[in-house]
């Protein structure tokens, strides 16, 4: 059995199906202002699922973020960014009404 590498994890590799979506969007650069506009629009800044249910001042529980369950989280997270960048970086402009 050959020794892990310093990079590996130790866990045995399994077939990803979504592996080629996520390469996809890890590689797309964003090139166009309304592409840019939309992909900000339609990502939200944050979990629109994440609740804390309160009843007459009391938090009865905290219902925690599930976008993270989403096997293209980070995938969508880091196409937000670089729309961001792109919009505030190349195009000059102010991104803060995009920023929770």
């Amino acid at each position: 059995m050959a020794s892990p590498t310093p990079y590996s994890t130790g866990k045995k590799t399994r077939l990803d199906p979504l592996y080629p979506l996520k390469r996809w969007l890890d590689n797309r650069e964003i090139q166009d202002r309304s592409v840019a506009h939309f992909i900000c629009r339609v990502i939200p800044c944050s979990c629109p699922f994440e609740r804390t249910i309160t009843v007459f001042g009391h938090q009865l529980f905290h219902i925690p973020p599930l976008c993270k369950l989403n096997p293209l989280y980070h995938q969508f997270v880091l196409l937000r960014l670089k729309a961001l960048s792109y919009l505030a970086d190349v195009c000059g402009e102010n991104v803060d009404h995009y920023i929770c």
